[in-house]
C-alpha cells in the first residue's frame, strides 16, 4: 500500500523525497516484519527531546520537578495516540486482518506508537528544525493546557500515603487479557490494608496510573 503523498503533504506540509520510511512508519507487525517499531524507538526520543526543549523555554520559572510533570502527561501513549487520530493516521495504518478484526486501528497502544514512527520518519527525512516545527503545530495548545503542572496520580498518591504515616502503595497485576497487539491489563494498588482500588488499561503503567487515580477519589472522598 502507497500512502497518498496528498496525506503526507497535508500533514508534514510537503511531500517527502522518499515515501518508504513513512509506509514502514505505518505498518503493523501483524503486515509485515518491516514494520514501525525501530522508527518508533527513535521517534519517541526525539519526541522527548523536542518536548523537554519546548517546556523549558515555554515555563523559564518551573524547577525539573515539574518540567517533568508535565513532560510525563504530554508524551504517553494516549496522548501520541490523540494526535494521530486528529492527523487521520487511522485511515492509513497497514494491518493484518486478524489485528484489524480485533480493532487495532483504535488501540492507543498502535496509534501512539505510530505517531512516534512517523516523528521518527519525519525527523530522518528533514532534520530536527522540521520536526520541533512539527511537534509545536501537532501538540499546539495541550503544552499549555495546565496552568500548574499536573500531579501524577501514582505520585500523589504515594504523597498522599507518607503524609497519612501509611506504607507506599503496592501495585499487583491481577488480570491480562486481549490480543497481542491491544492487551488489556488489571491492576490492583493497596495502601496497606485498608485501602485498596482496581482499574484497567491499555498497558501496565496505565492500569496502574488509573488504579491509583481511582483509589485517589476513594481516600479524597
Amino acid at each position: 500500500m502507497n500512502v497518498p503523498s496528498e496525506w503526507l503533504a497535508s500533514v508534514f506540509g510537503r511531500v517527502p523525497r522518499d515515501a518508504a520510511p513513512f509506509a514502514r512508519a505505518l505498518t503493523h507487525g501483524s503486515q509485515a516484519a518491516e514494520n514501525y517499531e525501530r522508527l518508533e524507538f527513535l521517534g519517541d526520543r526525539v519526541l522527548g527531546l523536542v518536548m523537554a526543549e519546548w517546556l523549558w523555554e515555554q515555563f523559564p520559572d518551573e524547577p525539573e520537578g515539574q518540567l517533568s510533570k508535565r513532560l510525563n502527561a504530554l508524551v504517553t501513549g494516549a496522548v501520541c495516540a490523540d494526535v494521530a487520530r486528529e492527523l487521520g493516521v487511522r485511515d492509513h495504518l497497514r494491518l493484518g486482518k486478524q489485528a484489524r478484526d480485533d480493532g487495532a486501528s483504535e488501540s492507543d497502544n498502535v496509534l501512539g506508537d505510530v505517531m512516534e514512527a512517523l516523528i521518527g520518519a519525519w525527523y530522518r527525512e528533514a532534520g530536527l528544525e522540521a520536526v520541533r516545527a512539527f511537534i509545536h503545530q501537532a501538540w499546539g495548545d495541550r503544552v499549555h493546557a495546565h496552568a500548574k503542572a499536573p500531579q501524577h496520580p501514582k505520585s500523589a498518591l504515594q504523597e498522599w500515603a507518607a503524609a497519612s504515616n501509611r506504607k507506599p502503595p503496592e501495585y499487583e497485576v491481577t488480570d491480562r487479557s486481549g490480543p497481542q497487539h491491544a492487551p488489556r491489563f488489571t491492576v490492583t494498588v493497596r495502601v496497606g490494608k485498608s485501602a485498596e482500588a482496581t482499574a484497567s488499561g491499555a498497558n501496565k503503567q496505565e492500569a496502574e496510573t488509573a488504579a491509583a487515580k481511582a483509589l485517589l477519589a476513594k481516600v479524597r472522598g
